[in-house]
């Protein structure tokens, strides 16, 4: 085991079970101080056991939040300023695929407030503690899915034909614009942005909010096609850890190693639009 992250704060969102929580036990026996992050507290609560088995003397601390709601993402991230001096890692992994189209407490199509909005704030909130770090590191999961994804700026909340596989592609596309368009304005500071794609992974993604023949039908896909968490994880806890990683940013990382995204992924001008248009969804809210 190496300790390369001893006396780290490292926060992982969606971090209860799946990918977040092989992210959260893995980087803590690395020797970092894990908050993790979740909706349920029950679901926190034995997360926070099952780390503990695993890695006896962990320091751990659950937050709980809902983030798809922008007024718990500075709730969360006020709690995080009064209690942490700093934050040396931001793992943003929290995410959902919704069968129908649904709306947030603020209004706002669930998947994009989730995948995408819920990134773009709460690592916003958080900027200040990630400076305080004297080399911090923001990890985004994106994923393969943004292949073939377009932006609609017409209709960024799919309020016309809403399709759940084309929504979730679109969340995920906007996850490797932010990553890049943060990176260009963090250019010279402390922190490095990166986003991945984890692989296709057998998790319970899916599974909440959902009616039961969808929930079936995604975790069929899953059991026949799907890798499983630990290897699913292992690129989140590379661009979280690797000491080789230092000083890289705005890249999108596959199976461990660095790749090129989309080139709509990689369009600056759709990327500082989206970003405004984030900035005048979250200001609303």
């Amino acid at each position: 085991m190496s300790n390369s992250m001893d006396g780290k704060i490292v926060m992982v969102t969606g971090a209860t079970d799946g990918i977040g929580l092989v992210t959260a036990r893995a980087l803590a026996e690395k020797g970092a101080r894990i908050l993790l992050v979740g909706r349920n507290e029950q679901k926190g609560a034995r997360a926070l056991h099952t780390i503990r088995q695993a890695v006896p003397g962990a320091e751990l601390a659950f937050h709980q939040a809902d983030l798809s709601s922008m007024s718990e993402i500075r709730r969360l991230a006020g709690v995080l300023t009064e209690t942490e001096t700093r934050l040396d890692v931001l793992v943003n992994n929290a995410g959902g695929l919704f069968s129908h189209r649904q709306e947030s407490v603020d209004g706002i199509e669930l998947t994009f407030a989730l995948n995408h909005l819920g990134y773009f704030l709460l690592t916003l909130e958080l900027l200040d503690l990630l400076r305080a770090a004297p080399a911090a590191r923001i990890v985004n999961v994106a994923s393969k899915a943004h292949v073939g994804a377009k932006m609609d700026f017409d209709d960024l909340e799919f309020r016309n034909g809403y399709h759940a596989r084309n929504a979730y592609r679109r969340s995920k596309l906007c996850n490797v614009m932010f990553t890049r368009a943060l990176a260009r304005r963090l250019e010279g500071s402390t922190i490095t942005t990166n986003a991945l794609h984890p692989g296709f992974v057998r998790t319970n993604f899916g599974g909440h909010g959902n009616p039961f023949y969808f929930r079936w039908a995604v975790k069929g896909l899953m059991l026949a096609m799907g890798i499983g968490v630990e290897e699913g994880a292992k690129t989140s806890i590379m661009l979280a850890s690797d000491p080789a990683l230092e000083g890289i940013s705005g890249k999108y990382y596959s199976e461990c190693a660095e790749t090129n995204p989309t080139k709509t992924a990689r369009d600056e001008a759709a990327g500082e639009k989206l970003w405004r248009i984030s900035e005048e969804m979250v200001a609303r809210t």
